[in-house]
């Protein structure tokens, strides 16, 4: 069974950090494009950061809003992928999902999250005082 779990979620204050873990079961993250995308209340879920498989190499993207902040990251020995945020703010408070991508379906990774096929079942962040 294919499965993606999340994890390092929490309660943290602003301008502190967290990393997330992406673990997978049942497949090789290696050989899948992963992205993070996360939803708050009320708003549409956001493509934040994806790094591409590593057929086509370490690429990354990541949104406007976290570029600077967050980090994406794979350990293939682990089958693991990271989500290192820092300098979080409150408006990054929401729920974090990871999600793969076979990484023969397109060429590099995207934020769009019609494009991932598998899906985690979340990690609530909360940035608050």
């Amino acid at each position: 069974q294919l499965q993606l779990v999340e994890s390092g979620g929490g309660l943290v204050q602003p301008g502190g950090s967290l990393r997330l873990s992406c673990a997978a079961s049942g497949f090789t993250l290696d050989y899948y494009h992963i992205g993070w995308f996360r939803q708050a209340p009320g708003k549409e879920r956001e493509g934040v950061s994806c790094i591409s498989s590593s057929r086509t190499g370490p690429i990354t993207n990541s949104a406007d809003s976290v570029k600077g902040r967050f980090t994406i990251s794979r350990d293939n020995a682990k089958n693991t992928v990271y989500l290192q945020m820092n300098s979080l703010k409150p408006e990054d408070t929401a729920i974090y999902y990871c999600a793969a991508s076979p990484g023969v379906i397109q060429p590099m990774c995207v934020l769009r999250g019609d494009r991932y096929t598998y899906w985690g079942q979340g990690t609530q962040v909360t940035v608050s005082s």
